[in-house]
């Protein structure tokens, strides 16, 4: 029998509902059936959500993976790092975001020495992070740092709309000038590659525009006369189906409609938000680049509902099993 791969599955911000939708996934026998689970968080805050959350999820500290367990319990790697008295829900904690930037780190290291096949995270708080005095923006930075600064590109996937970035966490004054010919084709080439290790041969990547109505001709910009289109003509010169740039107002239509397999879209909001509409509940995150395989669910701490059971946990869920996919394709493409 086959190995199941190990996922590192990090607690996120134990002040919000990471630990409610890690734990609510995990109690699926569907989702243990995928992978070997190894929770990277603090064993004190994961007993206290495990009780609420899967009382029938069996627990089982450990301070580094040897032999998968013979029964059914999962295991949990402690950073000693957090307390319950310093995980109040619903509630910034300094202590709380630095620690959800611990387990982060940790699951990084693991996966950079081979000891996991691929990391899915729960949701970090950015303010509690930049309080504990943790100055990485978001996981992203994070792990592109721990991957030795390597280039990344982030992709969403909701169902069967995914969309990959050229600029993500940056405001859209400086996005505009991280807009060049080289970063589009990064991106591009990123995102065919990224396709690739999801199944696909030759996928179709729809590249969108950056002005309203793609500029008409430079009417409204030139950035798709002088950037986009010459780094999309680069891409097809390396044999990679890249079409565009198409006005943004109409090619994720058209991507739902099953014209492309994947969407390049030129800074965050052009692309979170269709993507946020679309299938707000079911988008992941998968970042492309990195030496190790990452992703995520695509929401945030939501501090307003921790505690309460009212998480929804199908993100968290298809991040996990992507990250299982995602391993298994990996292994048998080496």
């Amino acid at each position: 029998m086959t190995a199941l791969p190990v996922v590192a599955i990090t607690l996120g911000d134990a002040c919000g509902i990471g630990p409610e939708v890690v734990f609510k996934s995990l109690a699926r026998a569907d989702v243990r059936a995928e992978c070997r689970p190894v929770i990277i968080g603090s064993l004190p805050v994961a007993e206290r959500d495990r009780a609420l959350y899967a009382p029938g999820l069996v627990l089982r500290p450990v301070a580094a993976l040897g032999a998968p367990p013979a029964d059914d319990a999962v295991e949990l790697l402690d950073t000693g790092s957090l307390q319950v008295a310093d995980a109040p829900r619903g509630r910034l904690s300094p202590v709380a975001g630095k620690a959800a930037a611990e387990f982060a780190i940790r699951a990084g290291h693991m996966a950079m020495a081979g000891q996991v096949d691929a990391i899915a995270t729960a949701p970090l708080n950015k303010e509690a992070m930049r309080a504990g005095g943790v100055h990485y923006i978001g996981h992203t930075e994070l792990y592109q740092a721990i991957g030795g600064n390597v280039p990344v590109a982030t992709m969403l996937i909701s169902g069967e709309l995914r969309v990959v970035h050229v600029v993500q966490h940056a405001s859209l004054a400086e996005s505009l000038r991280r807009i060049t010919r080289q970063n589009v084709l990064h991106t591009i080439r990123t995102t065919h590659n990224g396709m690739r290790l999801l199944g696909f041969t030759r996928p179709r990547l729809g590249i969108c525009g950056l002005n309203p109505h793609n500029g008409e001709g430079g009417l409204m910009g030139s950035e798709e006369i002088d950037v986009i289109a010459p780094a999309v003509q680069d891409a097809r010169a390396a044999d990679i189906d890249a079409r565009g740039p198409f006005a943004a107002d109409s090619i994720f239509f058209r991507a739902v409609r099953g014209e492309f397999d994947c969407l390049v879209a030129m800074y965050h909001d052009q692309g979170h938000i269709a993507i946020k509409t679309y299938g707000f509940d079911q988008s992941i995150t998968v970042t492309l680049g990195l030496p190790f395989i990452r992703t995520s669910a695509d929401h945030g701490t939501a501090f307003d509902i921790a505690g309460q059971g009212r998480a929804n946990a199908e993100s968290m869920t298809a991040a996990i099993r992507l990250a299982a996919t995602l391993a298994r394709n990996r292994a048998a493409a080496a």
